[in-house]
């Protein structure tokens, strides 16, 4: 009996977690195979709550980060749906896209200023080289 009620509260929380779940800063893959694992493991406990695809496909919609919510759309007015692996290969190509085209954002603040500031004071060496390139500028602590 103790282990009966041990399963129906481990069951609801798997449940709830499932049902508030969101991607935040997770990959495609990471957010997909947490949602696998809650899933798999909510049907391991009670065989009868089997998650179909369909339903985890429409959980990690919601979740998903608004980023992709275009994209979404048209999947999701093709004729022929594709498969929840299909969908997650989909999905990763869009991510790696994005991130190739600087639309992702970084994970921590400082990353994203860090990286902004370094870009916007790159300057390619001219002919002469690097020391060349800096003549001019005046350098703290010198005059």
């Amino acid at each position: 009996m103790l282990f009966s009620k041990k399963n129906d509260t481990r069951l609801q929380l798997l449940e709830n977690e499932l049902l508030s779940i969101t991607q935040r800063d997770m990959t495609i893959a990471q957010y997909f195979h947490k949602v696998n694992s809650i899933c798999r493991e909510i049907t391991e406990l009670d065989p009868q709550s089997v998650i179909t695809e369909a339903r985890m496909k429409r959980i990690i919609i919601h979740g998903l980060r608004l980023e992709y919510r275009s994209f979404i759309t048209v999947v999701q007015g093709w004729p022929i749906q594709p498969s929840l692996v299909e969908f997650e290969n989909l999905l990763a190509s869009q991510e790696a896209m994005a991130k190739q085209m600087g639309g992702i954002t970084l994970k921590s603040e400082e990353e994203a200023l860090y990286t902004s500031k370094n870009r916007r004071n790159f300057k390619p060496p001219s002919k002469e080289g690097y020391k060349n390139a800096d003549k001019g500028k005046s350098q703290p602590g010198t005059s």
